[in-house]
């Protein structure tokens, strides 16, 4: 067996700003021209502390014009700063934005085509939290985080360099006392911040998987009894994701010691740097920087503090669909040019073997030839194979041994577009959308228009069935297709096929849960398709398989009959058991 990758709830959270890196490259233009805004902001902010030292010195000196200098430099800083904040935080939620759309968008089209076999390996919840609910918590961080976090990270840089330059040694006894202590609370913090908020995800997407099943499945649960159970496992997966959240928070908790600490550290700068003043080592301006400049440099550690949680939880979040990303990236395969490829051509497997597990296979080297234009059914007994080979032939499964390939051309070497132009398939159970007949016909490559979908119904002899629906085409098929019969959707899947002209047409089980009159139209419409359209129908009915010129038959996942059909129901009964 092919091995498929596997999400895991706590995502790796190694090399995330290399693994990010492509996707920032298109919009590398804004967001520099947004940082370099937001650095000038920062400089602005910190610039006031020098100048209200220069101010205090002038004053202590009785110096007027040194003091009105530094009042008209500090108001036109002001207004600078206030200009440059308010630009550079729309230029970085802009920025930030592209790039979540470029997360969202790259996520959307890996999941079109990811391979069929990942969507069936992982619950849909769990995929859906992480391509919503990981980039809507990205778009909230972007939003309302993003640029503080650069803020603050330019200001603390600044404001270093400006203390530097007034008195290393004051500077010195002032990190002395902040960094160290700072620097444990923040080691203790990020001990456990990965599991805790990796715990914290993992444990919502549960949440959100279970609940996503229990609406699909609330009529069975409903009429076998089984809510009942079913709610005591919800409500166990929602005190674990209590107790996750809590452990989260509590971590994030610790990062408030570092109040304490810069109080501590402040108390120690007004005492040392009064010394230093009363031996005439340092100018009350001098001091005046210091606290000013101080309180920038504290009030920078404390909002990287507060934003130490969101970072993580951003971080966390952008980890998971990086993750997601990686395992769902197209193969890099050689791929067929869309003009080598004919309209039509023969559907061929050879020696194709495919295995759900690795201890044991679901198809036994299975070859077979469907010649273009060709009708053939496919029967076995339930778990003969029947609906994997369907996928496989269809190009959503790909086997762990032999080839598949259309007009000569392996299909993992087909582009996807192409591959979906030329084979269809109409499963068992039709999906459909809120809205009209129409709009459901619709939705095949190309968008026919009505006059193309009226064509087709009166090509495969569904007018008169179509005239039935209250309203027709414009017939509202409800939540989920929930209007129409089980048979009626068959039908409006066989035209939506149809419509997309393809050279090879799958039907798996089409007629298996429909009523003999509906299956009759269906399996009259079967016989209106054009001549060069390969069609292969996996069905039990035997109404239906004796239609067919051609059978073939599966058990235990080996080919054991490929044989013209007896032309009676009799015969078709014995190949369908």
């Amino acid at each position: 067996m092919a091995e498929q990758p596997l999400l895991q709830d706590e995502a790796d959270h190694r090399g995330v700003l290399r693994r990010v890196a492509p996707y920032l490259r298109p919009h590398r233009a804004r967001l520099l021209v947004a940082l370099l805004v937001g650095l000038a902001d920062s400089a602005a902010l910190v610039a006031v502390a020098p100048l209200v030292g220069v101010a205090a010195d002038a004053l202590d000196d009785g110096d007027r014009g040194g003091l009105g200098l530094a009042v008209l430099l500090l108001a036109l800083l002001a207004v600078g700063q206030l200009v440059l904040a308010r630009v550079g935080e729309l230029l970085l939620i802009k920025g930030g934005e592209q790039v979540v759309r470029t997360l969202r968008e790259q996520c959307v089209e890996n999941l079109a085509v990811a391979p069929l076999r990942f969507l069936e390996t992982h619950r849909s919840g769990e995929l859906l939290r992480r391509s919503t609910g990981e980039v809507a918590a990205l778009a909230a961080f972007v939003r309302l985080h993003l640029r503080n976090l650069v803020a603050s990270v330019a200001t603390l840089v600044f404001t270093l360099v400006v203390l530097v330059g007034y008195s290393w040694l004051l500077l010195l006894v002032q990190l002395a006392v902040f960094v160290p202590l700072t620097l444990l609370v923040t080691r203790w913090f990020q001990r456990d911040a990965g599991a805790a908020f990796g715990a914290k995800a993992g444990a919502e997407a549960t949440v959100a998987a279970t609940f996503s099943e229990t609406l699909t499945a609330r009529e069975a649960l409903q009429t076998s009894r089984g809510l009942t159970g079913w709610t005591r496992r919800f409500d166990g997966e929602n005190v674990r994701a209590v107790h996750a959240a809590r452990r989260a928070l509590r971590v994030e908790n610790r990062i408030d010691l570092v109040s304490l600490i810069e109080g501590l550290a402040l108390v120690v700068l007004l005492l040392v740097g009064g010394w230093l003043v009363g031996r005439d080592a340092l100018t009350i301006g001098a001091v005046v920087v210091f606290v000013l400049a101080g309180r920038n440099l504290f009030d920078s550690f404390a909002d990287l503090s507060q934003l130490v949680g969101e970072v993580q939880t951003a971080r966390t979040g952008l980890a998971r669909l990086l993750d997601l990303l990686a395992a769902t990236a197209p193969a890099d395969r050689p791929r067929t040019a869309a003009g080598d490829l004919p309209a039509r051509g023969d559907l061929r497997c050879e020696g194709v073997e495919y295995a759900y597990r690795a201890d044991g296979r679901t198809l036994h080297g299975i070859s077979l030839d469907f010649p273009a234009g060709s009708r053939t059914g496919v029967v076995g007994e339930t778990g003969s194979g029947k609906t994997t080979l369907s996928k496989l032939l269809c190009g959503l499964y790909h086997p762990d041994a032999g080839t598949v390939s259309f007009a000569g051309t392996d299909l993992a070497a087909v582009p996807e577009a192409e591959l979906r132009r030329r084979i269809v398939l109409v499963p068992q159970e039709v999906r459909m959308v809120t809205g009209t007949v129409a709009q459901n016909l619709a939705l095949v490559q190309g968008a026919p228009d009505r006059a193309a979908i009226e064509r087709t119904v009166d090509q495969l002899g569904l007018r008169a069935w179509l005239a039935e629906l209250p309203g027709g085409l414009e017939a509202e098929v409800g939540l989920r297709g929930g209007n129409l019969s089980a048979g009626e959707r068959q039908i409006l899947g066989l035209v939506r096929a149809v419509l997309a002209d393809p050279a090879v047409l799958v039907l798996d089980e089409a007629t298996a849960d429909i009523d003999p009159a509906t299956a009759a139209r269906l399996e009259h419409a079967l016989d209106e398709l054009r001549a060069d359209c390969t069609l292969i129908v996996i069905a039990h009915r035997p109404a239906t398989i004796a239609r067919l010129p051609r059978v073939v038959r599966l058990d235990g996942g080996h080919l054991v009959g490929d044989e013209a059909a007896g032309g009676s129901l009799v015969e078709a009964a014995r190949l369908a058991r």
